[in-house]
């Protein structure tokens, strides 16, 4: 199961409910109960995912052969030449230098169909995870790095944040999570106005397992909190990109810890996060630095199933 969610992005959870609920795929059982999946059928699992992320319903499509779902999906080859993939790194040869530099490119053009293509072949050679590891977190970086270097213009920024934005949305919508996922809240604090790294936390977390209330850029703490209150959420994430030297934020953050629930954690992140590290320390938060440090966070925090946090 760990190589089959490596190779094709998809969750254990979607896989099983795939399996069993869909007849998507019918893996052979070892003695010890555990699934074995052909070639054939991580392949199959491939063609299925990109065809959710057209917009297809799994149920609609889950009977279809193969041929059927190229056709669906416009892949005109199986996809049999995918690389492998250890650990989350394609072998041979890593080809996510090669989409993020035509990832910059289609975003210099504004070529709203070129980029969602990069994106798109990306995630099916990539995986799920190496699509926001290995893309869309050091595209994001690159975007601000050349922003606040005056190489980028607000336009472009705007059109990347958007594009990433819908795209993440709908690769999130095939992960289907239980009633009692742990929820999150995603947001950047009153004064942030740079969105792309808390759409990438939500959408990092939502393939994590939780269920995620994202609230986009600059919101006031009391806000912050209500959602976080009416969502009964066990965690909030606050993204600090720009900018790093806000004398009002210190005092924000703190109201806001004030106003939510003892027992929500939180975590920080994002380029400008560093440079806010004693009031993030005085008020509890966790600095994420890279997205491995957040899926630690959320794995610390994750409760087990079925039990409700305090909300005292």
């Amino acid at each position: 199961m760990k190589s089959v969610v490596q190779r094709t992005g998809l969750s254990p959870h979607v896989i099983r409910v795939w399996e069993k609920r869909y007849g998507a795929v019918a893996p052979r059982r070892t003695a010890s109960n555990r699934r074995l999946y052909s070639e054939a059928e991580v392949r199959r699992l491939l063609l299925l995912h990109a065809a959710t992320k057209a917009g297809h319903s799994i149920g609609t499509i889950a009977r279809l052969s193969d041929e059927q779902l190229r056709a669906l999906t416009g892949w005109a080859e199986e996809p049999a030449a995918l690389p492998p993939i250890v650990n989350g790194h394609t072998l041979p040869g890593d080809p996510s230098a090669g989409f993020l530099a035509r990832a910059l490119e289609t975003v210099r053009r504004l070529d709203a169909r070129a980029f969602e293509s990069v994106l798109l072949g990306a995630s099916l050679q990539l995986g799920c995870q190496g699509l926001l590891q290995k893309l869309i977190a050091p595209l994001v970086i690159k975007l601000g790095d050349l922003w606040c270097s005056g190489e980028l213009t607000a336009a472009e920024e705007h059109f990347a944040s958007g594009a990433i934005r819908n795209f993440l949305a709908g690769l999130s919508r095939p992960f289907t999570l239980p009633e009692n996922a742990p929820a999150l809240v995603v947001a950047t604090p009153a004064g942030q106005v740079h969105e792309l790294g808390a759409v990438l936390v939500a959408a990092a977390a939502t393939s994590h397992g939780w269920r995620v209330t994202y609230l986009g850029t600059s919101l006031p703490a009391v806000e912050i909190a209500g959602a976080v209150w009416r969502t009964t959420a066990r965690a909030l994430a606050l993204s600090l990109v720009y900018p790093a030297d806000d004398a009002a934020l210190p005092a924000e953050l703190t109201t806001l810890k004030r106003a939510l629930p003892a027992s929500v954690a939180i975590v920080a992140g994002g380029r400008a996060a560093a440079a806010y590290r004693p009031t993030l320390e005085a008020i509890g938060a966790t600095l994420a630095e890279d997205l491995p440090g957040l899926y630690a966070f959320l794995d610390s925090v994750r409760q087990p199933d079925g039990v409700t946090p305090s909300r005292s």
